[in-house]
């Protein structure tokens, strides 16, 4: 059983513990925490065993009747492998604690691609992670693109990308995040940081990204027009992306018109946290002109990246090749709507 490590337990981590423990191959070693709040009692509620991401404040959990195993350091020692789920650039900040255990690690994409020695999507690069020390799972907007351009490139060819995407103002959660009663163009300069994000796991790929924030803390949206190097009709792009696994195509029967009756039904089918792990592609959305194919995708920002990260396990210590790891990864989840 792969021995994984989970430093920062909040929006991302917790439910990358939850995935992690559901896989026949992986054990949750254990879950580090900055401080006692109410995901550290959830996590020792779930029998996680509990670690201080911050030696000195090892005090606080007992303060709060916690019981902690110990400092993150002695669960990196110990482990195969760790998922750092930290907030944007701790993860810098703690790859010299990895690296002196040596033990490998995996990012979230709020980190600078050139930390790690690859970025990754389990979809569009599996193999470049195998045996790799640093690799960085993309965000949830780059996972999202990337899942909807791998399989175009592969049938069609890809001459030009073009995204607009309109994000949520923050999780829900996130109180202290905003646009309250706005709508922001950010970056209002071009291209937003998500195109050259994409680059990283297609080197070669052309393609312009515009970023707005608003007032939603549900999902994001995506707007895209991709030029393709051939001329498939709708129903023929409908079909093809229909057969990815991470892509749920919406079909208009359904009348789900937008993200919260996405959500809505992902709470009436028994999603933990309402969770989707996939992209959300409104069926009647994938139109063509000629070598122009249109489409509107929702992105759950807090889940989409969660399947990434166990397969990124895979990957990283040659485990199971790319399909194997998806078809166990999606199995165990329950991932396919």
């Amino acid at each position: 059983m792969i021995q994984v490590a989970i430093n920062g337990y909040g929006t991302i981590g917790k439910r990358v513990a939850d995935a992690v423990r559901q896989q026949p191959d992986m054990d949750v070693l254990g879950v580090a925490k900055t401080r006692p709040n109410f995901e550290a009692e959830t996590a020792l509620e779930k029998d996680f065993a509990l670690y201080a991401a911050i030696e000195e404040r090892a005090d606080q959990f007992a303060e709060a009747g916690l019981e902690i195993a110990g400092p993150v350091e002695d669960l990196v020692d110990e482990a195969d492998i760790v998922v750092d789920a930290t907030p944007s650039g701790i993860g810098a900040q703690n790859k010299s604690m990895y690296e002196a255990h040596d033990t490998p690690a995996l990012y979230q994409g709020g980190e600078d691609a050139d930390l790690v020695d690859t970025s990754f999507n389990a979809r569009s690069n599996f193999d470049d992670a195998t045996g790799a020390d640093h690799v960085r799972v993309v965000s949830c907007n780059t996972t999202g693109l990337s899942r909807v351009i791998a399989p175009l490139r592969e049938e069609y060819g890809v001459e030009k990308v073009r995204a607009t995407l309109v994000r949520r103002g923050g999780d829900p959660g996130q109180t202290d995040r905003g646009p309250i009663n706005d709508i922001l163009p950010n970056p209002v300069t071009i291209p937003s940081h998500h195109g050259p994000d994409v680059e990283t796991i297609f080197a070669d790929l052309d393609i312009d990204t515009l970023g707005m924030k608003v007032p939603a803390t549900l999902m994001h949206m995506h707007s895209l027009n991709v030029t393709l190097e051939a001329e498939p009709d709708a129903a023929e792009v409908r079909e093809l992306l229909a057969d990815e696994s991470r892509l749920f195509i919406i079909p208009e029967r359904m009348a789900i018109d937008g993200s919260g009756k996405l959500k809505e039904y992902a709470m009436d089918v028994g999603r933990p946290r309402a969770d989707i792990w996939e992209n959300c592609i409104w069926e009647e959305s994938i139109s063509t002109v000629e070598d122009d194919l249109y489409l509107f995708q929702g992105i759950h920002q807090e889940s989409d990246v969660v399947p990434e990260n166990v397969d990124a396990i895979r990957a990283v210590l040659g485990e199971a090749d790319a399909a194997e790891s998806i078809e166990r990864t999606n199995e165990t989840m329950g991932i396919g709507l």
